[in-house]
């Protein structure tokens, strides 16, 4: 079995590359940031094949041109991240349906503890450390942290195959959200 190419998968390689030396101008590089502008939905948003679903690609993909060195002023990526603040639930969270996969554009649910830290992560990497969106979402996180350290998560945020199964992962629940907030930490410590 062989799946195509996507771009969660390459905004992941793009990042791991460049965490392994490789230089920007290597032609991999080049390639992958232009698969991913090309691959980007008329609204802002990028399809995620191993995670539901746009929530999981728009944050994947700007990791990956961050990471690659592209501009958090580049029209595109401003644009994911305008994206990404209309989706956000008025509890100041994050989530997405399973059913985004059946009707191939965002479908709203209730907010997860992984996806609005996906969210938040997208937010991050498309440049925004100072929006309402951003604030409100840290804050969910933390209000929805149980006092175990621990999150709860009941929706599916996983993908076996798109419109066939999908998978809950016990620890999304969990290193999602702390990944955030230590990377919205690292964020404050730098400003």
């Amino acid at each position: 079995m062989l799946d195509p190419t996507c771009p969660d998968i390459t905004g992941r390689v793009l990042e791991g590359l460049m965490a392994s030396g490789v230089e920007k101008n290597h032609a991999a590089i080049k390639r992958g940031i232009e698969f991913l502008k090309k691959s980007q939905e008329a609204d802002g948003s990028w399809y995620g094949r191993w995670g539901v679903d746009y929530i999981y690609g728009t944050f994947l993909a700007l990791r990956g041109l961050q990471a690659a060195g592209e501009s958090d002023r580049e029209a595109y990526i401003l644009r994911a991240g305008e994206w990404l603040r209309a989706c956000q639930n008025a509890d100041g969270g994050w989530g997405e349906s399973c059913a985004s996969y059946d009707r191939n554009t965002f479908v709203a649910a209730d907010s997860t503890p992984s996806q609005t830290a996906w969210a938040i992560l997208g937010l991050i990497a498309g440049g925004d450390t100072t929006s309402n969106s951003l604030h409100q979402g840290i804050e969910y996180l933390m209000e929805a942290q149980k006092s175990d350290g621990g999150w709860d998560e009941h929706l599916s945020t996983g993908t076996g195959f798109p419109g066939v199964f999908y998978l809950k992962y016990h620890s999304y629940r969990n290193s999602f959200p702390v990944l955030a907030l230590s990377t919205y930490l690292k964020t404050k410590g730098q400003q």
